[in-house]
């Protein structure tokens, strides 16, 4: 393993398109971090780029491993696997955007990659670093039933996998977090709409302790949506992750009060960032671990196998 700046970190990114580009702007504002440059096939995104932050274009991955400490992977998911494994192996720490990979398989590879190199990985699940969640994570105490809405326009980006793993896996991510008991079944259902595989899809996801998670997800909807409702025995709790805000309705005696979230609004991807950092200057397990990646990624593909054997 690299040994840790004490200051600031060098850092890359493997991919600068649409959301890659995002992770470079971040870099290259934190006070922690030392942006030393991307790899990016497409000439156009990579010259944007340069111009923006004045910053080194690396021929290959190899290249970029070898100046920079730290690596976002920020390439279709269908590549993860086959990116992230060569730089774990030249000791870099990787932030790899949900959904880990595709498969089981390539999981425990990045996973069995990274112990070996002593690297840190940490999986976007964005969603973790939301101010929305944290609040979550203390108000949530034993949920009875959880919904989440997860609604977007189509784009032809990320659709080399289906809704599940493009969208519905931060709320599968969510679940597992606040319910905190193993799975005991999956059931749903999709529909292809544009793409080859499932557009919308709907998972009835129920655990262990008797919770039970209705997760919705579509790419095909007129409006963005990003919501999420929590019922326990407290209250209910209904959260916007979109526009960081939302309402607790608990009981008081016989009757019930609305009360608004007190939630501390920030850039979700900057929060998550700059988590990633600061675990690696301090050898700290991210909260969204690579365990924690493909633990997701197994509940995401048990959901699409259910809607493809209903095809």
């Amino acid at each position: 393993m690299k040994p840790n700046p004490r200051e600031k970190i060098s850092c890359g990114v493997a991919g600068v398109g649409y959301l890659g580009q995002h992770h470079a702007r971040i870099y290259h504002q934190l006070a922690s971090s030392d942006f030393v440059g991307f790899y990016e096939p497409s000439d156009e995104a990579a010259q944007k780029i340069q111009d923006q932050y004045d910053c080194k274009r690396f021929d290959n991955l190899a290249a970029l491993a070898r100046e920079c400490e730290v690596v976002s992977v920020v390439c279709p998911t269908d590549r993860h696997a086959e990116v992230a494994v060569p730089l774990l192996k030249q000791g870099c720490h990787l932030l790899v955007e949900k959904p880990l990979c595709t498969s089981s398989n390539e999981a425990e590879e990045i996973l069995r990659t990274a112990k070996a190199n002593h690297s840190i990985v940490q999986v976007g699940h964005i969603e973790h670093y939301n101010p929305v969640m944290e609040y979550l994570e203390e108000a949530v105490v034993a949920p009875k039933y959880l919904t989440v809405d997860r609604l977007a326009p189509f784009q032809a980006r990320g659709t080399e996998v289906g809704v599940v793993l493009d969208l519905m896996i931060h709320d599968i991510g969510i679940a597992l977090a606040l319910v905190a008991s193993p799975l005991h079944s999956v059931e749903a259902i999709g529909v292809r709409v544009l793409s080859p595989t499932e557009d919308i899809a709907n998972a009835r996801l129920v655990f262990e302790n008797g919770c039970v998670a209705n997760l919705n997800a579509s790419r095909v909807s007129e409006k963005k949506a990003r919501e999420i409702r929590v019922f326990q025995d407290s209250g209910y709790l209904s959260l916007d992750f979109m526009n960081q805000k939302g309402h607790f309705i608990h009981k008081q005696g016989m009757s019930l009060e609305r009360n608004k979230v007190p939630v501390e609004k920030g850039e979700p991807l900057a929060l998550e960032i700059a988590s990633f950092l600061d675990c690696v200057l301090e050898a700290k397990t991210p909260k969204t671990d690579g365990s924690f990646g493909k633990s997701a990624l197994e509940v995401a593909l048990s959901v699409t196998q259910k809607i493809e054997s209903g095809w």
